[in-house]
């Protein structure tokens, strides 16, 4: 009878164990925004494929962001090269979680439409490439984040940083480039470090 109450309890305790680590498995998932996270901005965005999302919808991938408008001539072109520029040094099991966001700084002129030519146009089309427009007042909302400033200088030109910011998956800033044309070994160490740990 005693061998039968040891065996019973022993199982029970290691059942007791396997519903633990269930409960703490489920509680990691469900991990709280941070107040540093890009996640608890409530504003909405449209792709270049017309999809309406939230920031919050990118939560798990390393966030690789940079501000930019399609009609651009001398920095935004620049911007898209560095950009593609991490993109060709990322490790391959990197890549798959990053994501590469372009967010348009005009969104009158960037339609879904014209965001979608351009993603086209620069062969961006496809994962891990999103292309992101709001509202103006979002957008600003965003720069702001970003500590980007930009300023409409004619109807059709703005003045601009030039920052590509990395985010990790909780979406929380963890690195900036600035400039364009930069040695960028440490944006792409910052990445690769972040999306190992996913």
């Amino acid at each position: 009878m005693k061998k039968i109450a040891v065996a019973f309890l022993l199982l029970f305790s290691l059942y007791s164990c396997k519903e633990s680590d269930k409960k703490e498995v489920k509680a990691e998932t469900k991990k709280e925004i941070s107040d540093l996270s890009i996640y608890n901005l409530p504003s909405k965005w449209t792709t270049q494929d017309g999809k309406d999302i939230e920031l919050k919808s990118l939560r798990g991938n390393v966030l690789v962001m940079v501000m930019i408008y399609t009609s651009c001539k001398s920095a935004c072109p620049r911007l898209v090269a560095d950009m593609w520029d991490i993109e060709s040094k990322l490790e391959k099991k990197t890549k798959q979680h990053v994501k590469l966001i372009l967010i348009s700084i005009d969104p009158n002129t960037d339609t879904p439409e014209r965001l979608k030519s351009f993603a086209i146009e620069n062969k961006m089309n496809q994962d891990p490439w999103i292309f992101l427009r709001s509202t103006e007042e979002n957008t600003r909302e965003f720069a702001a984040v970003l500590a980007v400033n930009y300023k409409k200088i004619s109807p059709i030109d703005f003045s601009h940083s030039n920052i590509i910011s990395v985010f990790n998956p909780e979406g929380e800033l963890v690195f900036q480039q600035e400039g364009l044309g930069v040695n960028n070994e440490k944006t792409i160490e910052a990445i690769n470090l972040e999306a190992g740990k996913i």
